[in-house]
């Protein structure tokens, strides 16, 4: 039977209350005071102790689960950097945060959600530098959430988004624990959730979907043109069989003679309008990435180059496709792979076929009209109260620095203009200097 007083190493006597605030700022016991939440945390695995003369609980975590051990990540590959990425255990992915970030305003402030799941949710953020709206603002959106289950990030992230009629995402997710941690340095906010190795960061302007982990740590300049290189990509996998379509239904006037006999050449005996062979090939790639998704690894592979190679060659030479189709959509499909983020690849994915069509019937002027409506859009759209074209619109000269170009190291001295002003300063280093 247990007494109301123990005997401590140094030989004092304590109570059970004293003994049991030392044992909670180890984190390893905690205090419940109603029976419901003793039955919660003993769902969660946890060991409860009564103690006799005292009307407290303690839940006293004792859990061991076979888990995923940390390994390198699988959709952001860099070929300098970390090799490591979050997994599903959160106090394993709190360490990773925690390694990268020795700050005493690191906060991890635990909330759960899902009336049946019990899932935990570590809202992580540096105290002294984040804006007290957005914090504000993420609270506000948590505290609504009333449902069974948060299963993955992907369900926390619906009820918490700003926008729901858009394809666009308006919240970041990376499995990069060097990229979580670099956007809390810049004043934001992330969302670590048990269960699921990619963390949510809030918020999210569309050029950080654009940045790559690799552009950091390679030289400026070599990030810089890569940088380019992936905008670039944007253009040709939305607008290049849009074009096509465009200049050869409605503006053969604009292509070489040379060029337009060729093309006119492969055409003859090809049962389909120009318009409907692109949108076969592009349908056709699309099942094919998809299945290469679903498929286990090596099969996936086998199957993209099937697909690529031998379907492609077969249209071609069975005359339902021109050869010059085939060119086109692969080189979209192929700048399509560029986007270091996934989730900014299905909205073009979805936009390529929405210019095609209004290329199709309008011709060029269609797809400047499309292009005047998605910027309209794109301008509308928020990510926690900043807009979404941060950094690209309105032109604001401090704030190119790590938008479109990206500037040295040193070069780059403050945080996002979001960020209150006395708490923008990232560093003074100056320009580095030859002694000798």
């Amino acid at each position: 039977m247990l007494t109301q007083t123990i005997l401590f190493p140094e030989g004092k006597q304590r109570t059970w209350p004293e003994l049991i605030k030392f044992f909670e700022k180890s984190g390893d016991v905690t205090v419940h005071t109603s029976i419901d939440d003793a039955v919660k945390a003993l769902l969660n695995g946890l060991s409860l102790v009564f103690i006799d003369h005292y009307e407290h609980i303690l839940a006293v975590e004792m859990l061991f689960t076979q888990e995923r051990q940390v390994d390198i990540p699988t959709t952001e590959n860099v070929i300098r950097g970390p090799k490591e990425a979050f997994v599903e255990n959160l106090y394993v992915n709190m360490s990773l945060v925690r390694r990268r970030i020795k700050d005493p305003h690191l906060r991890f402030d635990s909330w759960t959600f899902g009336e049946r799941s019990q899932t935990k949710v570590m809202v992580t953020y540096i105290s002294d530098i984040i804006n007290p709206s957005i914090l504000t603002e993420l609270e506000s959106r948590l505290q609504r959430i009333n449902t069974d289950a948060i299963q993955s990030s992907g369900d926390l992230e619906e009820l918490i988004e700003d926008e729901f009629f858009t394809p666009f995402p308006t919240i970041y997710s990376s499995e990069r624990p060097d990229v979580i941690t670099s956007h809390l340095l810049e004043g934001k906010i992330a969302l670590l959730i048990d269960g699921s190795p990619f963390p949510l960061v809030v918020p999210a302007p569309f050029v950080e979907f654009i940045h790559s982990a690799e552009d950091y740590t390679q030289r400026a300049d070599i990030g810089t043109l890569i940088r380019l290189l992936r905008f670039a990509c944007i253009f040709v996998a939305l607008f290049t069989p849009s074009i096509y379509v465009a200049v050869t239904t409605f503006h053969q006037e604009l292509i070489p003679f040379n060029l337009m006999v060729s093309l006119a050449a492969q055409s003859e005996g090809t049962p389909f309008p120009t318009v409907v062979e692109v949108l076969i090939m592009e349908l056709l790639f699309e099942i094919i990435r998809e299945a290469s998704i679903r498929m286990p690894l090596p099969v996936g592979q086998a199957l993209a180059i099937v697909g690529a190679l031998v379907i492609g060659t077969a249209v071609v030479e069975a005359g339902i496709i021109s050869s010059t189709v085939v060119i086109v959509v692969a080189l979209t499909a192929i700048s399509s792979f560029v986007f270091p983020t996934y989730s900014i690849g299905v909205p073009f994915r979805i936009c390529r076929f929405i210019v095609l069509l209004f290329a199709s019937v309008y011709g060029l002027f269609g797809i400047f009209l499309f292009g005047m409506i998605l910027l309209l859009h794109l301008s509308n759209l928020k990510s926690y109260g900043v807009p979404y074209l941060e950094g690209m619109s309105p032109f604001i000269r401090r704030e190119q620095g790590d938008a479109i170009f990206r500037l040295p190291k040193w070069l780059l001295n403050t945080r996002p203009r979001f960020i209150p002003q006395d708490r923008t300063i990232r560093q003074k280093t100056p320009k580095p200097s030859k002694r000798l």
